[in-house]
């Protein structure tokens, strides 16, 4: 193994960046909360930096990276031994392995966090604890060994998932879909309105996001290469075209522009190019972004015509959103831009790429619900007093409820 310094510093950059990307998702996601439940919403994501980052070293990593097995991992980087030496079988590596351990924990803390948008409101702090480090070893940690690992089974029949189309959005949307069909509607949810308390955190939120993703995807290349230039820019392509296409269908169907369906094209179009971003050039990306940004505008509202509660429309956006962008990776992949893809149908490939995103695309979403509902009603079952909150509760609000804090304290003003 040679180290490259050029590398290694870009993605310790990138790293940060990812890092990152976790605060402004409890912005994103806080501003659109009522204000009762800003504090509520904030600490869900916050906690996942906590839990998730112990876990991932004592044995998410290991079971993620380790051995040779097709399913699942081994114990063979449990509590981090030998992970500073020896990189995961089939992985050349031009940074520390230390720093891929590091680089890929930052990408297990953000996705379960993913989740916390769409049970907004109602699950109770203790119950969402527990999920949270189940998930992320039952759940997350074999599905990132299925598509990143070398050994893994998807990655060995070729699908493609540059930083995490499959593993990390479609991963967490349709588990998102698990948990709420657990929980539960809202109190007075769809009659009465609960609208974000706070726009301008949420385009906080998304500015931060969108700086972020370029960590998240760029970095993915684990080199100051050619090809991380490339997922950099389709990156921002993909985000402006998301922007423009939510925005004119929203145009379009309700008669005007929105800040929020700016925020939420453009977050779209971001979770779309992530498995694309090192596989695809020229304009592609706005492609990507345009369709999906559209797509999920529409996606959205199936909540009202199939009843479920997806409070700031995680489903819509990332699971519809990863889902697109693992099946458009089939049309638009082009070995001229990273030699280490396929060619996909627009290149001449053929449509066995196609063919492999839809397995993945596939085998994601059945294990993922599944086992998610399982743990999910296992949790409800033996928990006192369940997962949700109280409807007493849930009317006081979380941040009062949950964690004996306000998010505003305006009786000192």
């Amino acid at each position: 193994m040679k180290i490259n310094a050029g590398d290694t510093a870009w993605v310790l950059v990138s790293t940060a960046l990812v890092l990152f990307m976790t605060p402004g998702l409890a912005l994103f996601y806080g501003g659109m909360v009522r204000a009762k439940n800003v504090l509520g919403m904030l600490m869900q994501n916050f906690f996942s930096m906590g839990l998730i980052t112990v876990l991932w070293a004592a044995i998410g990593y290991s079971l993620a990276f380790g051995g040779t097995g097709p399913w699942i991992g081994n114990f063979d980087f449990a509590w981090l031994h030998n992970a500073h030496l020896v990189a995961p079988p089939g992985l050349e590596l031009t940074i520390p392995p230390a720093l891929f351990m590091t680089y890929q924990m930052m990408f297990a803390v953000i996705t379960p966090a993913l989740i916390t948008g769409a049970i907004a409101d109602r699950m109770r702090f203790s119950a969402w604890a527990i999920f949270l480090g189940l998930w992320a070893v039952l759940v997350y940690s074999p599905v990132a060994h299925w598509v990143f690992a070398p050994a893994g089974w998807l990655f060995k029949r070729g699908a493609l998932d540059f930083a995490g189309g499959t593993v990390v959005h479609v991963n967490a949307g349709v588990a998102a879909l698990a948990l709420i069909i657990v929980l539960g509607k809202r109190r007075g949810w769809p009659k009465h309105p609960m609208r974000a308390h706070s726009l301008p955190l949420t385009l906080l939120g998304t500015g931060i996001l969108w700086f972020g993703w370029f960590g998240f995807n760029a970095g993915s290349a684990l080199a100051a290469n050619g090809v991380a230039v490339q997922a950099f820019l389709n990156t921002t392509l993909a985000a402006a075209a998301g922007m423009l296409g939510w925005l004119i269908v929203e145009r379009l169907r309700f008669g005007h522009f929105t800040t929020l369906g700016a925020a939420s094209g453009a977050v779209a179009g971001l979770v779309a190019i992530t498995p694309c971003a090192g596989f695809v050039g020229g304009m592609a990306p706005v492609i990507i972004g345009a369709l999906t940004g559209a797509a999920c505008f529409w996606a959205v509202h199936l909540k009202f015509r199939f009843g479920y509660d997806d409070s700031l429309d995680v489903i819509g956006v990332h699971l519809v959103g990863g889902i697109l962008g693992s099946l458009l990776l089939g049309l638009f992949a082009d070995v001229s831009v990273n030699a280490a893809g396929r060619d996909g149908v627009f290149a001449g490939g053929g449509w066995s790429l196609l063919g492999e995103q839809a397995i993945a695309v596939a085998a994601t979403v059945v294990f993922s619900f599944v086992v998610t509902l399982i743990i999910a009603l296992v949790l409800k079952a033996v928990m006192p007093g369940g997962i949700r909150v109280s409807e007493e509760d849930e009317e006081t609000g979380l941040d009062l409820s949950q964690h004996s804090e306000t998010g505003y304290a305006f009786d000192r003003v």
